[in-house]
């Protein structure tokens, strides 16, 4: 299986190749439709001025002129015809050349064998060293007519150059392929890094520490690793606190019922010590259903698929009912009830709303003393429904403010488990509210009451 770091290494070096390749037949292209027809008028200018400049000193000596002129970096072929024509300068590779170009050229007319000269896509005509690839121009000296073939030697004029060229496009290729070898390492590692960890974070240990200083995208991501396995190791603690929450919560009762099971089948009991046994039987069994439906629901919520069926209702009239349905509890405790539920449309959910101001009005009376009063308000602007449920109940302590909604939470565990609580309401509250975009909030004060703000989008 190829590595990472193996296949960016290959990659950027068929890059580089393939780069070249493309680099190569654009130039090559750019020469032979650009480039070579103004080479071949640069020749033919170098070689007219060659025969000018004879034609007009016929004192000089050709074989020393012409060899000059060839020391100089050109290559010549001075011809009559083919049977007597003389070469000065570098060699040819290939001297074969049509006797009717030579006739031509002595005749007066020009041979342009630079610009019509085809090569291959991956041979520049520049440097093709053949006979036929030169300028040809007459040239008239002693009465006798001549045809000069030149080309520039490509040999002489760069000379050196050539190796310079090719050592610097030899190193170039080889430094860059070591220096992107070096350089994936350096991309590569923090990968690398981060398959450590995920094999880490896999087997469930969750103190991972990368030293990721990079502000790059890999940067980005090691440090969104490290709060993602944060977020996992609470996950973790609170998968665990759940479990052993609900695991507790389900034996308490369950050793109550089978406590009293037990005992009612002694035969010295009265009908009075069986009916209570049966009764607390009855009522441990209530709390195991309602600790039930209310896990059901709970994980129903957090699976956040629940699509909310919205439709705009009258808020103070579900408050009304839920006081309605409750009426038996508050009037028991003597409790003294104050409404300001101005009419209040919004779009929401009314069944999972009912069980808020349920769970809410609800806690209300439980935790306010007989002869208390309870105070619901309702007040609506342009964005938002804002409910305020007060009451002069015991009162949450500052310190167990923060963490009323967290599930089987309780300020006074005992008296919330005499009570039937199973500490899930005020969490199952919360969620149905963030469900509608919505928030709730607390303010309590110690034996002067409670009072919780649930704010809801109008739509």
């Amino acid at each position: 299986m190829k590595t990472l770091y193996l296949r960016i290494v290959i990659t950027t070096i068929f890059v580089m190749i393939l780069s070249f390749l493309i680099a190569f037949i654009g130039s090559n292209l750019y020469y032979q439709h650009l480039l070579k027809p103004f080479n071949d008028q640069k020749i033919t200018a170098m070689a007219k001025g060659i025969s000018t400049f004879y034609e007009e000193n016929p004192e000089l000596h050709p074989e020393s002129y012409f060899n000059h002129i060839g020391e100089l970096g050109f290559q010549m072929f001075l011809v009559e015809t083919l049977e007597q024509g003389k070469f000065y300068g570098g060699p040819f590779r290939e001297t074969e050349l049509d006797d009717a170009v030579v006739q031509s050229v002595i005749r007066g007319e020009e041979y342009h064998g630079v610009s019509k000269f085809t090569t291959g896509p991956f041979v520049t005509g520049f440097f093709d060293n053949v006979l036929i690839n030169t300028v040809g121009v007459p040239l008239h000296a002693g009465g006798q007519d001549y045809a000069l073939f030149l080309r520039p030697n490509v040999g002489v004029l760069f000379g050196e150059l050539r190796i310079f060229f090719a050592v610097l496009v030899i190193l170039s290729v080889l430094l860059s392929i070591l220096f992107v070898v070096i350089s994936t390492r350096y991309i590569v590692n923090p990968i690398v890094k981060l398959t450590e960890a995920t094999k880490i974070l896999a087997q469930g240990k969750y103190n991972i520490k990368l030293e990721v200083k990079r502000r790059d995208e890999i940067g980005t991501l090691a440090g969104t690793f490290m709060q993602m396995a944060r977020s996992l190791e609470q996950l973790d603690q609170m998968r665990q606190e759940f479990v052993s929450n609900v695991s507790h919560e389900i034996q308490s009762p369950l050793a109550s019922i089978q406590g009293f099971s037990h005992t009612l089948q002694s035969a010295d009991l009265t009908e009075e010590q069986k009916k209570r046994y049966l009764a607390i039987i009855e009522n441990e069994s209530r709390r195991m259903s309602q600790l039930g439906k209310q896990l059901l629901m709970l994980a129903s919520l957090d699976k956040e698929e629940t699509i909310l069926d919205k439709l705009m209702f009258d808020v103070s009239a579900q408050i009304r009912q839920v006081l309605f349905m409750l009426e038996w509890s508050w009037r028991e405790k003597e409790l003294a009830v104050e409404l300001d539920l101005p009419p209040a449309f919004i779009a929401g959910d009314d069944k999972l709303l009912h069980q808020v101001w349920i769970n809410l009005i609800t806690n209300s009376i439980k935790y306010t003393e007989p002869g208390g009063a309870i105070a619901i308000s309702l007040r609506q602007t342009e964005s938002e429904c804002r409910v305020d449920i007060a009451d002069t109940g015991i009162g949450i302590a500052a310190a167990d403010l923060p963490y009323v909604f967290n599930r089987f939470y309780r300020v006074d565990p005992a008296r919330d488990r005499k009570e039937g609580s199973s500490g899930l309401g005020l969490a199952i509250t919360q969620k149905i509210v963030e469900l509608h975009q919505g928030r709730v909030e607390v303010t309590s004060e110690l034996d002067k009451g409670t009072t919780f703000h649930v704010y809801l989008p109008i739509r």
